[in-house]
């Protein structure tokens, strides 16, 4: 099925970029009853609505000539939410008018207004902008629109979404009466349907059908994953569909930073796309994407609407959205002309119900599973291997010639070896992902046995105080010590990514481990006396995958360091996860604050040995403190910034 249209610079446009079959929207805006008629048209992200558009409003700028005049004051007025799908549509009518000689300037915020200017008083034919700059072109009579035929409004509920309503209002009581008007919206709310009756004419309606539109191409996948294990699955993810473009979504800035850092820690080539960026940063973060530079963009969801990648593949949910229809415009950035995508969702156990929600209120239907594993990730590797461009390229004579050399000093298995080396040294390493499991909402007695069966073998679990506590007595069979993990129930614990967890913290095999008990903010396990020494000086070391602190019980022995002094540092309960499940301290622990004093907490600040609280000052020493023994400390001097070194004697 042809383009129905009758102009020849379009058409071969379209035949150049391989057009060849037009979507849903671009045939319903095209068809007889929306000829010469304002419209108010219903589709989704990546249904072909800007080629759509263009379309509709040629009539109304060429008439039916085949070249544009000279330009002077735009024919046509384009106004979109974000800077970034400005700019797209920019690029999009460029290549379409461009065998009509067609000019198009953008004005966007972030970008030099006095260049724009300069483009404007040059003349063009179609203006595309965000509404805030434009909004300030028309103000300062920068933006000349007394021979404007059409506007348009893109994604026009987003701009309402984003607080526009009154700089569109401005925009559309500025332009002609007589101006078609062309208004574009996912859906179509409240604020739509009266912003088309204030401002249209008898507009003609079209819905396009979801399945119908730009989502039949993409399939749905919900993956299950433990809470501490989202990092490691978006690597599987990557690895196991190696798209040549994918986008992963997160909910803040701090989480976009955080997981680009991990992935750039991992080898990937991936750049960053948050409202923090400059103008400029994010044009560089797109080239990079384009030309094949970068293969992996980390965004917030208002930094990424608008983003338009021939090759994207793949869109990873990091974190899941806030509504069924950002989810749709997330997974609309794929599944794009005729293109097949995969649109993932990184679901942990107790965010299930809500991504059930989301999927059901979308009408999606998604494929429930476990993260790919990285058995399944180095098979296809294997198989890719011997796909690879390097054995399908011309070989040259140069290339014979140093094949012939290799194969005079090594074996060919040598040399084949060598080549496998290469070729996975160039990829990041797949992860070990533990699978959570289905089962949702089970009794808390039911959890309570799950963590007890995590166990490797059937040990008794540790007797209980009359409190509840854990006694100091343990259950194994063999003297153990009692550690604490600041998580629990609250926060998804479960014993089946505890445990790995714990281990590589503390460097320990699960033998080692006796009772694991979950409670509501903390849970609290047994190791082995054995290794409990070690264990303790490995766990109080930072964690780069995760950062939830694990201590020793205050009320049982104390694992220490052979080389290392005791510390009898006071437990500070205020910290999160501490909240209702304060114990007895020690004896040392147990000392009176008025005793402790404001300053036992600066220890180090003084040089005193731990648990000692700071003594008065000599009032005719200035800066000078006393101390039970004889210690090298530095002390700041009265009246000024500097610090002196002195010995003191005991």
């Amino acid at each position: 099925m042809s383009f129905p249209t009758t102009s020849a610079p379009l058409a071969r446009a379209l035949a150049e970029r391989n057009y060849d079959r037009p979507t849903p929207v671009q045939l319903a805006v095209l068809a007889d009853d929306a000829v010469d008629r304002d419209l108010l048209v219903s589709a989704q992200t990546g249904s072909g609505k800007t080629v759509a558009y263009g379309l509709a409003m040629a009539k109304d700028l060429l008439g039916d000539a085949a070249q544009f005049e000279r330009a002077a004051a735009p024919l046509a007025l384009i106004v979109a939410p974000t800077r970034e799908l400005a700019l797209q549509v920019q690029r999009e009518l460029a290549w379409l008018y461009g065998h009509a000689g067609g000019r198009v300037v953008s004005c966007v915020g972030g970008m030099d207004p006095r260049r724009e200017q300069r483009e404007l008083a040059a003349g063009a034919h179609i203006v595309v902008g965000t509404p805030g700059r434009l909004c300030d072109h028309l103000r300062r009579n920068r933006l000349d629109i007394s021979e404007l035929k059409v506007v348009v409004l893109d994604e026009a509920d987003e701009m309402l979404n984003l607080g526009f309503r009154e700089d569109l209002e401005f925009i559309l009581e500025t332009t002609p009466e007589t101006r078609r008007s062309l208004l574009f919206s996912a859906t179509f709310p409240r604020g739509i349907v009266a912003l088309a009756k204030q401002y249209q004419q008898h507009a003609f309606r079209i819905e396009v059908a979801g399945d119908e539109g730009g989502h039949a191409d993409i399939e749905y996948r919900a993956v299950r994953v433990a809470p501490g294990d989202v990092e490691h699955a978006v690597v599987n993810v990557l690895r196991f569909f190696e798209s040549p473009s994918a986008l992963v979504f997160c909910n803040t800035r701090d989480a976009v930073r955080h997981l680009q850092a991990a992935l750039l820690e991992r080898g990937f080539s991936v750049v960053a796309l948050s409202g923090e960026l400059t103008q400029n940063e994010r044009t560089q973060a797109l080239q990079s994407l384009r030309d094949g530079r970068s293969r992996v963009c980390v965004a917030t969801d208002v930094a990424a609407r608008g983003i338009d990648l021939p090759s994207l593949d793949l869109v990873i949910h990091a974190d899941l959205p806030n509504d069924a229809e950002v989810l749709q415009h997330r997974s609309g950035r794929t599944g794009r002309a005729g293109r097949k995508g995969v649109s993932v969702l990184l679901v942990p156990p107790a965010r299930r119900r809500r991504a059930e929600l989301l999927l059901n209120l979308s009408g999606t239907d998604a494929i429930w599973g476990t993260a790919p594993q990285a058995d399944d990730i180095r098979k296809l590797d294997h198989e890719r291997m011997l796909k690879d461009a390097l054995f399908t390229e011309e070989t040259t004579p140069e290339d014979l010639a140093l094949a012939q050399a290799l194969l005079a000093e090594r074996s060919p298995e040598d040399i084949a070896a060598a080549l496998a080396r290469l070729y996975r040294a160039r990829l990041p390493s797949p992860e070990d992902i533990i699978d959570p499991g289905e089962d949702r909402g089970r009794s808390r007695e039911g959890r309570e046995k799950n963590a007890r069966s995590a166990r490797d073998d059937d040990r008794p679990a540790a007797p209980r105080s009359k409190s509840g506590k854990p006694s100091a007595r343990h259950g194994m069979a063999e003297p153990s010590v009692w550690f604490r993990a600041a998580i629990g129930k609250r926060k998804n614990a479960e014993a089946r990514w505890l445990l790995p967890m714990i281990c590589r913290r503390g460097g320990i095999d699960k033998r080692d481990i006796g009772a694991i008990k979950i409670l509501d903010t903390t849970t609290e396990f047994e190791i082995s006396e054995r290794v409990a020494d070690a264990f303790a000086v490995k766990v109080r070391r930072p964690d780069k995958e995760d950062n939830i602190r694990i201590e020793p019980l205050a009320n049982a022995p104390q694992a220490q360091a052979p080389s290392e002094k005791r510390s009898y540092e006071p437990r500070r309960e205020a910290r999160e996860g501490d909240h209702g499940e304060r114990r007895e301290h020690h004896s040392r622990d147990a000392v009176d604050s008025k005793h402790r004093g404001k300053h036992s907490d600066d220890r180090s600040k003084f040089g005193g040995e731990p648990g000692f609280a700071k003594k008065k000052k000599d009032k005719n020493k200035p800066g000078h403190s006393e101390h039970p023994r004889g210690v090298t400390e530095w002390s700041a001097k009265a009246g000024s910034g500097k610090k002196s070194k002195k010995k003191r004697r005991g």
